[in-house]
C-alpha cells in the first residue's frame, strides 16, 4: 500500500489492506480510523515506509474452544448429583468470572483481576462524544493531543515564538488552513472540482489504462497497489510489493455478518449526499454509488481476511515481473508500472497471490462502469474530511455506524489532527523536545538494560529448546536495537514540499494532496536505494510502542513514558508492570510466530532446529486455543488472528515478573498497575470493529488471561481451584 495519509482514508479496511505492509507490530489498541473523525496518527510518519510487518501493543471466531471450568476432571464424586453440586461452585473460567465489560465493585481479584481494580473507574468513566473509547491508551493520548493543540494555537497566533525545528513553520502554515472553517465553508467543493471531473471524464476501460498510473502517482485510490518496502529476506534491501486495495467494510468476514447491507446502505447514502454537494446530479451520483457497491462487493470476494494477513509468511510470495505481468489481460500493467516506477526490478513481491489469480475478473472492460463509480466513490469519501464543515458532517454517518462514535470532533481539534497526521514525526520530535525528560529516559533505558539481562537467562535456562537455537535467539536479543524517546530524521518530502496559504490560492485539500504526492514520489524513489536501517516506524507523541523485526529493533516512544506505565513516583513494581510489560512485550515480538521467523539482522531466516520448530508450533497452537472462542461483548475472539500478540503479552509479562522477583519487588503492585494500564471502555459498535480486524486481544482480556498463566499469580493473591481466576495448570501456556 503507497503511503496515504491516514486522514483522507475512509474505507475501513483500506487501511487494514495496508497493514500487512507495514512492518510494527505495537502495543496499543488499534482505533477505527475514518476521514471524517481523523482521530489517529500516522499519515506523514515514516511509519508507512520502510518497515513490513512491525509489530506495535494495541484488540475476532474460528473454531471456538468452550471455557474451562476449573479442575472439573479431578473432582471424585461417588455420586452424580455430588459431581454437580461441586462444580457449581467454582467461578472459574478463561478471563476470569464476571462480565470484563461490567463493572462490578468488590470484585476480589482472585475472580476478575481487572474488574477489581478498574471497576471504579470504569462506574465514572465515560467515552467522549466525539471518541469510540476511553482508557488509559485513550486518556494520554487526549492529555497529549490538547497540549500539542494548544502550542499550535499558541504557535499560530504568534503567542509562541516558533521551534528551532526544519519544516516547522510549514506544520504551523498547514494549521492555520485547517483550523480557517470561514474559509473552507466558504469553498466548499471547489478544491475537489477538478480532480472530480479528472475521474467523471474517464471515458471507457481504454481511457482507464491510459491514465491509472497519473491517477496512482497523484493519491487516488485503485484497486490494485503497490509500494516499496524491505524484503523479507534481504532486509538491507528494498523490493516492489502488491497487494489488493481494502473493503468498503472492515474486514472480509464483515460481509457475512448480519448488518452488513444495513452498514452498506448507509455508506451508499453517504456517497451520493456528499456527490450531490460536489454538484453531480442526484441520478448520477446514485448510479456512482451503486456502482462502487458492486465493485466493492467484487474485491471482498478476492482479498485476505485479517486472519489470514495477521501471518506474516502467507504474505511473502515472491515472482519474476515477468510472471507477474503474465497474470494481467485486461489492465496494461505494463504501462502502469512506466508510469508510476519506470524502471522495473527483476520481481515483485505479492502479499495476496489469490487476488492476483482473480485480478482479471475485478479489473476488466465489462467491470468499467463500476469501477468508474467506485473510484469516484472513493475520491469523495476520502476528500470530505478537508473540505468545509457541512462535508464533515455528511461524511460522518457511515463511521458513526460502524463505531458508534457519537459526534464529531471540533473543527479545532480536528485541525491539529491533520497536522499531526501529516506532519506526524515533525510533531513527534517537537513533542519529545519539549515534554521528555532526560531522568525518566535514563530510568527507562537503566530498566531495560535488566529487562535484557532475564530476557537473556531466561533463554539460557529455556528447557524446551536445543543449544543451537538457544544460541541462535540469543545472538538474536543481544543484536536488538532498542531506541527510547523520539527520532532524529524526518522524511524527506517535508522538505520538498511548500504550503500554499489561501492568499496565494492554497487550500486544505490542495496542500494536503501536494504533500501526498510528494510521499508516494519518495517512496518510490527508495526502490534501488538500500533500506532505511535507522527509521522509528513510530513517532514521538504517539502513546505506544513497536518492534520492527526488518531492523530487530525495540522503539519506545517518549509519550508512553508517564503514569500509569511509568513514573518516577511509583514503585520499580509498578513500573515494571507498565513500561516493564511492554518493553516485554516488544522483545518478545522477536520470538512470536511472526518474528521468530527472522534473524538478527532482520531477514527472513529459519534459524531453528526441526525438532524445535515443531515443539514451538505445539506452544503456539496452545496460546491460539487460550483464546479462542472467548466471548467478548456480542462477538466471539479468533485466537489465530491475536496469537502473536498475545504471545508478545506473556513473554513481556514474564519477564517483567522475573525481573520483581530478583529484586524482591512487590509482585501484587506490579499485578494490580499492569490491570490499570488495560483499563478501557468501547463502544459496542467499535468493539465488533476491532474484533473483526485487529491483532490485539481485547484490553480487560489482555489484563486477565495473561495473568492467569502465570504461577506467581496465584501465589500471590492465594487463587484457589474454585476462584473465577484459577485456570487449570495443564490450561497455562509458558512460551517465553
Amino acid at each position: 500500500m503507497k503511503n496515504k495519509f491516514k486522514l483522507i482514508i475512509l474505507s475501513v479496511a483500506a487501511i487494514i489492506a495496508g497493514s500487512p505492509l507495514i512492518a510494527t507490530n505495537d502495543y496499543n489498541v488499534s482505533q477505527p480510523v475514518f476521514a471524517a473523525t481523523t482521530t489517529k496518527k500516522n499519515a506523514g510518519r515514516s511509519t508507512t515506509k520502510g518497515h513490513r510487518n512491525a509489530h506495535k501493543i494495541k484488540v475476532k471466531a474460528a473454531k471456538q474452544t468452550p471455557p474451562s471450568r476449573g479442575n472439573r476432571s479431578k473432582l471424585k464424586a461417588k455420586k452424580p448429583a455430588n459431581v454437580k453440586k461441586l462444580t457449581q461452585k467454582s467461578k472459574a473460567a478463561r478471563g476470569g468470572s464476571g462480565n470484563v465489560l461490567k463493572p462490578k465493585v468488590g470484585t476480589r481479584p482472585q475472580d476478575n483481576l481487572y474488574l477489581a481494580i478498574n471497576s471504579k473507574w470504569m462506574k465514572k468513566a465515560k467515552i467522549p462524544a466525539d471518541a469510540t473509547s476511553t482508557g488509559t491508551f485513550d486518556e494520554l493520548d487526549l492529555k497529549i493531543t490538547n497540549e500539542l493543540s494548544q502550542d499550535m494555537a499558541d504557535f499560530a497566533d504568534g503567542k509562541k515564538q516558533l521551534p528551532n525545528l526544519p519544516n516547522f513553520d510549514k506544520a504551523v502554515e498547514l494549521y492555520k488552513l485547517a483550523r480557517d472553517f470561514d474559509q473552507r465553508n466558504r469553498d466548499g467543493a471547489e478544491p475537489i472540482k477538478t480532480d472530480l471531473a479528472q475521474l467523471e471524464g474517464i471515458t471507457d476501460f481504454a481511457d482507464f489504462n491510459t491514465k491509472a498510473a497519473k491517477l496512482y502517482d497523484e493519491g487516488f485510490s485503485l484497486p490494485i497497489d503497490i509500494s516499496v518496502s524491505p524484503d523479507m529476506k534481504n532486509a538491507k534491501k528494498n523490493a516492489l510489493w502488491f497487494s489488493p486495495t481494502g473493503t468498503i467494510l472492515p474486514d472480509k468476514s464483515s460481509y457475512q455478518d448480519a448488518n452488513a447491507k444495513q452498514l452498506l446502505d448507509i455508506y451508499q447514502k453517504q456517497s451520493v449526499d456528499l456527490l450531490k454537494m460536489a454538484g453531480v446530479s442526484e441520478d448520477q451520483a446514485t448510479s456512482y454509488a451503486e456502482q462502487a457497491i458492486k465493485f466493492d462487493s467484487l474485491l471482498a470476494q478476492n482479498v485476505k481476511s485479517a486472519e489470514e494477513n495477521a501471518d506474516d509468511a502467507s504474505q511473502y510470495n515472491p515472482m519474476s515481473m515477468q510472471d507477474f505481468k503474465s497474470k494481467f489481460t485486461d489492465f496494461d500493467i505494463q504501462q502502469f508500472l512506466q508510469g508510476t516506477i519506470g524502471k522495473e526490478p527483476e520481481q515483485i513481491i505479492v502479499t495476496d497471490p489469490d487476488f492476483l489469480n482473480n485480478v482479471n475478473k475485478i479489473v476488466n472492460k465489462d467491470n468499467f462502469a463500476d469501477l468508474k463509480g467506485w473510484l469516484i466513490v472513493m475520491f469523495i469519501n476520502n476528500s470530505a474530511s478537508e473540505l468545509s464543515q457541512n462535508f464533515r458532517e455528511a461524511s460522518f454517518p457511515f463511521a458513526q455506524a460502524v463505531t458508534g462514535q457519537a459526534k464529531l470532533s471540533s473543527g479545532d481539534k480536528q485541525a491539529f489532527e491533520i497536522v499531526d497526521n501529516v506532519f506526524g514525526d515533525l510533531i513527534g520530535i517537537y513533542y519529545g523536545q519539549t515534554y521528555f525528560g532526560e531522568d525518566a529516559k535514563k530510568d527507562v533505558t537503566s530498566m531495560i538494560e535488566k529487562i535484557l539481562k532475564t530476557y537473556e537467562k531466561r533463554l539460557q535456562n529455556n528447557d524446551w529448546l536445543s543449544k543451537a537455537t538457544k544460541q541462535q535467539a540469543i545472538d538474536k536479543l543481544k543484536a536488538m536495537k532498542v531506541k527510547v524517546g523520539y527520532p532524529d530524521g524526518m522524511p524527506l518530502f517535508y522538505w520538498r514540499t511548500q504550503i500554499v496559504p489561501a492568499s496565494k490560492g492554497g487550500s486544505l485539500y490542495s496542500n494536503v494532496r501536494a504533500m501526498q504526492i510528494e510521499n508516494i514520489k519518495e517512496n518510490f524513489a527508495q526502490l534501488f536505494q538500500p533500506a532505511d536501517r535507522n527509521g522509528w516506524g513510530i513517532a514521538g507523541d504517539q502513546v505506544d510502542a513497536a518492534y520492527i523485526p526488518q531492523t530487530n529493533s525495540v522503539i519506545v516512544p517518549a509519550a508512553i513514558l508517564q503514569a500509569p506505565f511509568y513514573d518516577k513516583k511509583q514503585s520499580q513494581a509498578a513500573n515494571l508492570g507498565g513500561i516493564g510489560a511492554v518493553v516485554g512485550h516488544e522483545i518478545s515480538h522477536a520470538f512470536d510466530n511472526n518474528g521468530a521467523r527472522y534473524d538478527k539482522e532482520g531477514d527472513m531466516r529459519n534459524w531453528w532446529t526441526k525438532k524445535d520448530y515443531a515443539e514451538f508450533k505445539k506452544k503456539i497452537k496452545a496460546e491460539i486455543n487460550l483464546f479462542n472462542g472467548i466471548k467478548y461483548g456480542s462477538s466471539k475472539l479468533n485466537g489465530k488472528q491475536i496469537v502473536s500478540e498475545n504471545i508478545a503479552d506473556q513473554g513481556g509479562l514474564t519477564v517483567a515478573i522475573q525481573v520483581a522477583k530478583s529484586e524482591g519487588d512487590n509482585l501484587r503492585e506490579l499485578f494490580e498497575n499492569n490491570a490499570r494500564v488495560w483499563k478501557m471502555k468501547t463502544t459496542p459498535q467499535a468493539i465488533k470493529y476491532m474484533l473483526s480486524i485487529d491483532v490485539h486481544a481485547p484490553n480487560p482480556l489482555r489484563a486477565n488471561v495473561q495473568a492467569q498463566c502465570q504461577n506467581e499469580f496465584y501465589k500471590t493473591f492465594k487463587v484457589k481451584s474454585t476462584d473465577g481466576m484459577w485456570l487449570s495448570p495443564k490450561k497455562r501456556v509458558h512460551i517465553w
